[in-house]
């Protein structure tokens, strides 16, 4: 994926490490915001790269309760929302590799458009695979093409729609409960992809914050 810079992004009054959660909901916004952009500013900026590659790596590391106090209140699509809905699918595939990998392929077959060619999954792909895939696209969006990533993301979010709406029509009359389940993770899935898709297009008119 090429490096493409097209703005700053910008940064908040604050410095990064200074800023804290809050229980007011007005102040948790603010947070959230500050928090993403100065985030974002500071992964762009280290020219190393290891700034994006710890980021890449932490919820493996920490966990996923740092982030969500931080943005999991924030706006569906909004700079915190969208980065929160990408941790939150990188640790859906880290955690299940092998269901996520089932999912994708079989949305690959079933899916007509060019969502897996944007995603950019091997064919087939490995669970291995898919979990290089949603580090590269994190990846990206630390370092490449934000608005890129996010429809990479939104590709990949769809491909798994599919995928999982095919298999719980399968599982609906044998076994209803993963038939259920399969149809609620399609449906948070489509939110994703459609969420995803708005802020990689509010990016690029400079309209995402």
């Amino acid at each position: 994926m090429p490096e493409q810079f097209h703005r700053p992004v910008r940064r908040p009054s604050a410095a990064f490490d200074n800023l804290v959660g809050s229980t007011d909901s007005i102040e948790a916004v603010r947070v959230a915001h500050a928090t993403a952009s100065a985030l974002l500013t500071r992964a762009r900026d280290d020219s190393t790269g290891e700034s994006a590659e710890r980021l890449v790596a932490f919820t493996a590391e920490h966990g996923i309760d740092d982030i969500a106090e931080l943005w999991a209140g924030a706006a569906a699509v909004s700079l915190p929302g969208a980065l929160w809905r990408l941790y939150l699918l990188q640790l859906a595939i880290h955690s299940d590799p092998q269901t996520s990998a089932l999912l994708y392929e079989r949305g690959r077959v079933q899916l007509a458009s060019a969502d897996t060619v944007v995603a950019g999954a091997p064919v087939p792909a490995s669970p291995e695979e898919i979990v290089a895939l949603i580090d590269t696209i994190l990846r990206g969006v630390f370092r490449g093409d934000f608005a890129i990533a996010l429809e990479r993301a939104a590709a990949f979010c769809r491909v798994q729609v599919s995928g999982a709406t095919d298999l719980a029509d399968d599982y609906e009359k044998t076994e209803p409960a993963r038939s259920t389940g399969l149809t609620a993770r399609a449906r948070r899935l489509h939110a994703y992809a459609g969420d995803l898709s708005a802020a990689a297009g509010l990016w690029r008119v400079d309209g995402l914050s």
